[in-house]
């Protein structure tokens, strides 16, 4: 059985969202890395529900698509744990990690792909309003370090 990166990507997502993972975001690199085509970002409140969404997006993944990772990073206990399938990258944050690492601002000029889901981020939400970000900027300097 054949599947796109965002056909895996949405499969990805929709399992993230059945295990309750939160802030649910995927972006579209296609036109702006050669690493991934998709990366899908999301959010675990504590340690044994980033288990959980990492075992059930494995699972769906391997059922709807017979794709397994070809790697993954981060293991029981850690605050962020990432996936990759070569076209699609997961990563799974605790909040407060997912904040200091801020990746969906660095890849800020990746289109969001929308997802009808109970956790998925709204588009409006997902993308940072011009104030935030020139903000950001002032608080980074002008070569993006704090």
């Amino acid at each position: 059985m054949s599947i796109t990166p965002l056909e895996l990507a949405k499969v990805a997502a929709i399992a993230a969202d059945e295990k309750k993972a939160q802030d649910i975001v995927l972006l579209d690199l296609t036109e702006l890395s050669d690493v991934c085509d998709y990366f899908l970002i999301a959010s675990a409140g504590n340690a044994h529900l980033m288990d959980a969404v990492v075992d059930g997006i494995e699972e769906r993944v391997w059922k709807n698509a017979q794709v397994k990772p070809l790697a993954r990073e981060g293991q029981n206990g850690t605050r962020w744990v990432l996936l990759d399938y070569g076209s699609l990258v997961v990563h799974v944050f605790d909040p407060e990690v997912r904040e200091y690492y801020r990746l969906e601002r660095l890849w800020g000029e990746a289109p969001r792909v929308p997802l009808d889901l109970e956790g998925a981020l709204g588009l409006e939400e997902a993308a940072p309003t011009a104030a935030v970000a020139e903000g950001a900027a002032e608080k980074d300097g002008p070569a993006g370090e704090e």
